[in-house]
């Protein structure tokens, strides 16, 4: 016999198992021809209906009717048509649905002007006269229409009715070939730790890095144009070095160029690397990493470090962290805090134009 949903055979694995919610409505129309109108419209007079024959949709055998009231079932309406579906009186049970009338034209297509969709209706067998349209169709206009033909015109009610919501097992389908996931940056990222075939190296911060030119060209277009353009003859047989960057900011550079990723370290260090890391993305033309330290950095702006990273996002056109220190900025009170602070006058001096630019910000936003 077949184990349960969710079965554990004893080895440390629990079957997969797998249900559906389903939903849904029934569907079915009722066409109502009106035969002899203009003797319907002199013998029943406004509040007055006569009902088609009862039809059937939905589960359970679900009976309904349409009314007609051809002089409209209100005074209010009395140069109308007005219809109505209704669930016939032998159903005692709620009934949740949705009626589209539509006025057929004379080769049984539905007139654009005249095809309405109700609403949901929950319907209780009482008797108040069911839901639809109490100006459905103006009289007079019927009649000057070509759908009033030989006195004869037809009404089609779509109907749907809604499903009870219910829940079932399902089978899983068995599984014959497992396809583990994605892993080519672990290779990546064994070979820039073994150093096996690496062809190029570097030196920063004190330290040498081995690393893989065309890995580095693929990633990067400035170091494609430094390891295969004209610059190439003169980077062949020499150590390239790299100014102005901490040896563990480029060792996250690398790492990221082979895995495109970067490593876990706490809140305080991961803020002042992607203040660094961020420089190195610009430097390179690496896009993704760029982002990836605004983001980071979008969750580090406070008093005290606001101004530096305004500063930074205006010198490495970052639009989306200047945009995230406006807003920071857009408080009164805090842009007093940091009006005291050194990093301001740090940006006053180095960058006026986005000063310039965050008065005038924090004037629009004033109502």
């Amino acid at each position: 016999m077949a184990p349960p949903p969710g079965f554990d055979a004893g080895n440390g694995v629990t079957a997969p198992s797998r249900s559906a919610i389903i939903g849904g409505s029934a569907a079915g129309h009722h066409l109502l021809d009106i035969e002899g109108y203009s003797h319907t419209k002199d013998h029943l007079p406004t509040g007055q209906c006569i009902k088609s024959r009862p039809f059937t949709v939905g589960a359970g055998g679900t009976s309904w009717r349409i009314l007609y009231y051809p002089n409209g079932d209100q005074p209010d309406v009395s140069e109308f048509i007005s219809v109505f579906l209704d669930v016939d009186q032998g159903v005692a049970e709620a009934v949740e649905a949705q009626a589209k009338f539509s006025l057929l034209d004379q080769i049984g297509e539905p007139v654009p002007s005249h095809s309405h969709m109700t609403k949901m209706h929950k319907y209780l067998c009482t008797g108040d006269g069911g839901f639809g349209y109490r100006n459905f169709i103006n009289r007079a206009w019927l009649e000057e229409s070509g759908h009033l033909k030989n006195d004869c015109f037809s009404i089609r009610c779509d109907v749907f009715v809604s499903m009870e919501l219910r829940t079932e097992d399902r089978a899983v389908d068995p599984v014959f070939v497992t396809v583990p996931p994605y892993d080519l940056h672990l290779y990546l990222e064994r070979l820039l730790a073994a150093k096996t075939g690496a062809d190029v190296t570097f030196e920063v911060g004190g330290e040498t890095f081995r690393a893989h030119r065309c890995i580095l060209a693929a990633r990067s277009t400035v170091f494609e144009a430094e390891l295969f353009g004209q610059m190439k003859e003169s980077v062949d047989t020499t150590v390239i070095r790299v100014d102005d960057m901490e040896a563990d900011v480029f060792r996250a550079l690398l790492g990221f160029m082979y895995t495109d990723g970067l490593p876990a370290c706490p809140a305080l260090q991961q803020a002042a690397m992607s203040q660094h890391l961020l420089v190195a993305a610009d430097r390179y033309n690496l896009e993704r990493l760029k982002l990836i330290c605004e983001d980071n950095l979008c969750v580090h702006i406070d008093t005290g470090s606001v101004a530096t990273i305004l500063a930074l996002a205006e010198q490495h056109r970052c639009r989306g962290l200047k945009e995230a220190c406006f807003d920071f900025l857009s408080s009164p009170s805090t842009l007093n805090a940091v009006m005291a602070t050194d990093g301001f006058e740090h940006l006053t001096r180095s960058c006026p134009a986005v000063l310039k630019e965050l008065m005038s910000n924090i004037a629009a936003r004033v109502p």
